[in-house]
């Protein structure tokens, strides 16, 4: 079936929007390899003088980009120095203050934030190419619905983590869901699981996995290089 115009438009915005977000964070990951580089001056490892001035490329990035809600770095533990710290993650409260985050790196407590094996993470340290995850609910930060973009980073040709920011679904929607609400029927965002972003219906909830063969559902991919992302919208 042909999609149309309004699955086009709505598509071509969303494109749009998310190609965006993706810009802004290969900025973030590009200059947080370049500040590092010149913190190392030749150091193998990533000490805490390394760290000098991250907080300012986080709070500068969540200052011009205000949809996000979280912004900084996670680094490969085999980057960092024995007993040095592993992230810079700095997030926006309700105030509208800015404050670093948190996290449990202790193996077998209940908080364990085992960050390598996330896909925000994981993927990006396998593949080389800018990652999505979500929608999720942030236990351990926000406790709602949060989608992560992340990008890789190298310092001296050796993968050293990943650079990207959190965005809360809510916050998504006054952006997104007029272009959803145009097509006419039921429509969603979905992600590379089949897991709704976001739904102009209650036939499409947050974080539901859409179940594929229906003969009125029709799908159109996204242009987004390597995020497998998707719209699709019944007939």
């Amino acid at each position: 079936m042909k999609p149309t115009t309004e699955v086009v438009h709505a598509a071509t915005a969303l494109t749009s929007w998310i190609s965006g977000v993706c810009t802004e964070t290969a900025k973030l990951s590009g200059s947080v390899a370049a500040l590092l580089e010149r913190n190392l001056a030749g150091k193998s490892t990533i000490d805490k003088a390394a760290l000098s001035g991250l907080d300012e490329l986080s709070r500068q990035f969540l200052a011009e980009n205000t949809i996000a809600v979280g912004a900084g770095t996670f680094f490969a533990a085999a980057s960092v120095e024995e007993g040095g710290r592993s992230w810079e993650w700095w997030s926006r409260k309700e105030s509208g203050a800015v404050g670093r985050l948190d996290f449990d790196l202790t193996p077998g407590s209940n908080r364990y934030y085992d960050y390598e094996k996330l896909p925000f993470f994981s993927t990006a340290a396998s593949t080389g190419e800018q990652t999505f995850w979500g929608p999720y609910v942030d236990y351990l930060g926000f406790e709602e619905y949060i989608l992560t973009f992340t990008a890789p980073f190298s310092v001296h040709g050796n993968f050293a983590g990943v650079a990207g920011c959190d965005i809360r679904v809510k916050d998504l929607e006054p952006l997104i869901m007029p272009n959803l609400r145009v097509i006419p029927g039921d429509a969603a965002l979905i992600n590379a699981s089949n897991r709704v972003i976001l739904g102009n219906s209650g036939r499409y909830l947050v974080g539901e996995r859409i179940k594929s063969g229906s003969q009125d559902q029709h799908r159109l991919a996204l242009d987004v290089p390597h995020l497998g992302l998707s719209l699709i919208y019944t007939a």
